[in-house]
Parts: structure tokens; C-alpha cells; sequence
């Protein structure tokens, strides 16, 4: 089981944000979730303004959004997200009752992480949650020094790091 630090939820139905609380509840999923109703309110939280100006630094572990909501849908929050040096590398689970392949595609073209249909089967949903916590934690720690190495990689450029579990290192 993992435990994330925070999770914000932007979600306009109670409903839907009691059970979700609920089922993260059951799997002790999360030690604090951080609960907005639209997508405005998730950008303030994300860029502590408004009610949130006094909220403990740093961005949740990962956000899980609703795609249909009041003020601002979950669809622009991504793009905002995905463009916002601050905030682009946090994880994004869309939940939403859309089962319109314009939105499904729309949502990855954009970035987002995991694309979860309402009503939520809580046991896949968990499960979702979980491999994006775990794979999150992986490409997001510094790896131990035992073992790793940086590699530049000749076609993007980019420097990554390496967590070797082998007795030889392989070209990239």
C-alpha cells in the first residue's frame, strides 16, 4: 500500500467527493485531500491565492480532476497545468462521467496521466492512483547513490537519471 503526502480534488458533485474521499479513506491512500469545487478554485490552490495563500508549501502528489465544472472545466486547468513550470510534472487523474472520445483524446494530447470514467470502479480507480504514486516517486527521487548514474540521452538531448539493477550498463 502506498500513503501520498496530499491529493487535491477538484470535484463540483458532493457526492462524487464523498465517495472518492471515502474510497481513498479505505485504502489509506493519502494522509491529507485538499478539496476544491471548480477549476478556478484548483488554480488558487495551486497558486496559493485566495483561501489558500496560508496553505503548507509545495504541490500535491498528484490532482484528480473532474472534467465538468462550474467557472472553469477541467480541460483548461490541465492546459493551464501542463504550461506552468511550477505545477507541469504533477500527475493528473481526470475523473469525469465523459465517455466522448474527443475529451478522451483531448485530456492525453494535453498531458494528463490517467483517464478515469464515473461512475468510479473504486478498486481500478485505486489501483490507477497507486501506479501513478509509485511510478511518480520513481522518476521524481533522487535514486540512491549505489547504482546510479546519469546518462545523456543523444536523440533529445536530455540528461536522466539511471537507476541500474544490472551488473552491466546498457547505451542509451
Amino acid at each position: 500500500m502506498i500513503s501520498i503526502r496530499t491529493i487535491l480534488l477538484a470535484e463540483d458533485n458532493k457526492k462524487d467527493v464523498e465517495l472518492t474521499l471515502e474510497a481513498l479513506s479505505e485504502h489509506n491512500l493519502a494522509n491529507q485531500v485538499a478539496v476544491v469545487k471548480d477549476g478556478v478554485e484548483a488554480l488558487e490552490y495551486l497558486r496559493y491565492e485566495g483561501n489558500y495563500k496560508q496553505r503548507p508549501k509545495g504541490n500535491p502528489a498528484v490532482i484528480l480532476l473532474d472534467i465538468k465544472m462550474p467557472r472553469m472545466d477541467g480541460i483548461e486547468v490541465l492546459k493551464i497545468i501542463r504550461n506552468d513550470e511550477q505545477c507541469k510534472n504533477i500527475p493528473v487523474v481526470m475523473l469525469t462521467s465523459s465517455r466522448e472520445e474527443p475529451d478522451l483524446k483531448k485530456c492525453y494530447d494535453i498531458g494528463v496521466n490517467a483517464y478515469v470514467v464515473k461512475p468510479v470502479n473504486f478498486k481500478e480507480f485505486f489501483e490507477v492512483v497507486k501506479q501513478i504514486g509509485v511510478f511518480w516517486a520513481l522518476i521524481n527521487e533522487l535514486p540512491p547513490e549505489k547504482g546510479a548514474q546519469m546518462v545523456k540521452n543523444t536523440k533529445s538531448g536530455k540528461i536522466l537519471n539511471i537507476l541500474s539493477l544490472e551488473d552491466s550498463v546498457r547505451d542509451f
